[in-house]
């Protein structure tokens, strides 16, 4: 599964362009098929051939605001299954208070 479409590169809010929302709406949800782990990103932008996004990771152990990038997801492996982190297709409008 692609993690990034064209569409998506078109809707994800610039970096900082969401500091002042009190409540931003959710630009993509990523998650592991198998298990706990979450990535709500809220803004983002291309960096040569990655993507740097700013949103909320949840079930790692911790639940916390933060920098992640493209690469870092398209690397995970999950063992013993041999898949990787997902896009949710069909995430709908979810804002940010409505998963922490």
């Amino acid at each position: 599964m692609k993690l990034m479409t064209k569409k998506l590169e078109k809707e994800i809010p610039t970096m900082r362009s969401t500091e002042n929302v009190e409540n931003p709406k959710i630009a993509v949800h990523y998650f592991n098929p198998c298990g706990n782990g979450d990535w709500y990103v809220l803004e983002g932008e291309k960096q040569g051939d990655d993507w740097l996004f700013f949103g909320y990771v949840k079930g790692l152990g911790f639940d916390e605001l933060g920098y992640f990038t493209l690469k870092e997801l398209e690397s995970v492996t999950i063992k013993p299954f041999g898949l990787g982190i997902e896009r949710d297709l069909y995430f709908g409008e979810t804002y940010l208070n409505e998963v922490k």
